[in-house]
């Protein structure tokens, strides 16, 4: 496939999943007390909030990494209130596991296209899998361009939900702990969480042992989808 229409494939499934990534963290803060997201106008599909605000992370990265590395890594975020979070830890805890839930739905729904498109005849096995190949395309002559984006939005959204539950500043999992985590250690836990210095290092630490985690999750979603 030619690069450039393979790079827009990855862009438009990468953009996709971290707009909805960030519209499910802004709907469900307003839907438990802070409106901060929601009155930045980030309760949307709309990618144009979330560009304006992380320029960098949206169009950069993703496109810088695409060029170096043949997949796209970036980042989104969305604002919110830290008297509101100081005050309701556990509600910030719920509103951090809405962006993974949101990947997860993805993942479900790319994986159940998947599925019925191999029943269907639409698609079957490639002869190599990798993260645009999680099929191939069958005979019919338009399955190929669906082949390959529905591939990389399993994959990608499969990454990005394990990912961002890895209980390590600044990624989501650190303040998911808050759900289950005694008020009287949550004020602590997120000055902590917070400090520039403890992020990079947390950062750092989940993209190590990420690395390792990568491989058996990727055969665990084609298990999802051949089983």
């Amino acid at each position: 496939m030619d690069s450039v229409w393979l790079g827009l494939l990855w862009f438009v499934a990468f953009l996709f999943s971290m707009v909805l990534h960030e519209a499910a963290h802004a709907w469900a803060a307003a839907r438990l007390g802070d409106p901060t997201a929601l009155l930045a106008g980030q309760v949307s599909l709309n990618p144009l909030p979330h560009m304006q605000r992380e320029p960098i992370g949206t169009l950069v990265a993703p496109l810088l990494s695409f060029a170096l590395a043949g997949w796209m890594v970036g980042w989104a975020s969305a604002p919110f209130d830290p008297r509101w979070a100081q005050r309701y830890p556990k509600r910030l805890g719920l509103v951090s596991l809405a962006g993974p839930m949101a990947n997860l739905l993805l993942v479900l729904g790319a994986g159940i296209i998947l599925k019925a498109g191999l029943a269907f005849g639409w698609f079957i096995p490639p002869d190599g899998f990798s993260l645009t190949q999680v099929v191939a395309a069958g005979p019919p002559s338009w399955a190929h361009g669906p082949a390959v984006f529905l591939s990389i939005l399993f994959t990608l959204n499969l990454i990005l939900m394990a990912f961002n539950l890895l209980p390590a500043p600044p990624l989501d999992g650190a303040s998911i702990l808050l759900i289950g985590m005694p008020d009287r250690w949550a004020d602590t836990w997120l000055r902590w969480i917070h400090q520039p210095h403890f992020a990079l290092l947390g950062l750092l630490l989940a993209w190590n042992l990420f690395g390792s985690l990568v491989r058996p999750l990727y055969k665990l979603g084609l298990i999802l989808i051949y089983a």
